[in-house]
């Protein structure tokens, strides 16, 4: 991608607006964070105008620096607003018919989940018509996404350095299980990415177990979470591969739905 961010309108707002946009796109098509140097000599912008535009998105959280690497990635701004948009955009809509018809399959809670910067917001729930106990995960709730299986499912296809800047502390958690470090959760998010589902047991209500599955957009990029929520009782570990199978046939129809593609 190569562009003159500079051209514009007369005023010097006009031009640092789309410069800043540029900067948001490079890194929304990049497959992980960026050098300051490649993205000023992609962008065709003076290295050090690029920094100075970079430190102000940054002070807004519209980029994150990750000084191990010496480079910039989207920071929890962007995430924000990806999330505002699939909030006002089609997702909803496109994913109900399919939430209803795997509650109808399974008998469980079914839930879509986007990232919300280090944590899941949760969009849309169905639910059979006999659910035996509230859930906590309910429309508009946001939990921390290490701890739930649609925030795992989602994680697990972003690239390491993102995931290092949205967790650059301890992490929490709710009930004493879950990854308890960052080196924990990368360990965690191998693992689901090799077998292409999530699951947490007991880390965000005690009792209840969820598996989860990620649909992707046009880039490959995680866009949303399909999750089905159970009693921990009501279903032995051996049928969880069966239950997690519907919940990727699903995501992989919201996936083409979205007019996405699977990394």
């Amino acid at each position: 991608m190569t562009t003159n961010a500079g051209a514009g309108a007369g005023g010097g707002q006009v031009p640092a607006a789309r410069r800043a946009l540029a900067v948001l796109r490079l890194l929304a098509e990049s497959a992980g964070p960026l050098p300051a140097s490649a993205i000023a000599g992609r962008l065709g912008l003076p290295r050090s105008s690029t920094y100075h535009l970079l430190t102000a998105m940054a002070e807004d959280g519209f980029v994150s620096y990750v000084p191990e690497d010496r480079r910039w990635g989207l920071g929890v701004a962007a995430f924000e607003i990806g999330s505002a948009y699939l909030r006002h955009g089609p997702l909803e809509r496109l994913a109900r018919p399919l939430l209803r018809r795997l509650v109808d399959r399974t008998g469980d809670v079914a839930q879509l989940g986007v990232l919300h910067g280090a944590e899941v917001l949760y969009l849309l729930k169905e639910q059979p018509a006999r659910v035996q106990a509230p859930l906590v995960t309910d429309v508009g709730v946001r939990l921390p996404a290490q701890l739930t299986a649609s925030g795992l499912s989602m994680l697990a296809h972003l690239p390491a350095a993102q995931v290092r800047a949205l967790f650059p502390g301890p992490l929490v958690d709710r009930t004493g299980r879950g990854p308890a470090s960052l080196r924990e959760l990368r360990r965690v998010l191998a693992a689901d990415a090799r077998r292409g589902w999530s699951a947490e047991d007991g880390q965000v209500t005690e009792g209840f177990a969820s598996i989860a599955a990620c649909s992707f957009d046009h880039t490959g990029h995680p866009t949303a979470a399909i999750t089905v929520t159970f009693r921990r009782e009501t279903r032995p570990d051996d049928t969880w591969p069966d239950l997690a199978a519907e919940v990727r046939r699903t995501a992989a129809d919201l996936t083409t739905r979205l007019g996405g593609r699977s990394p």
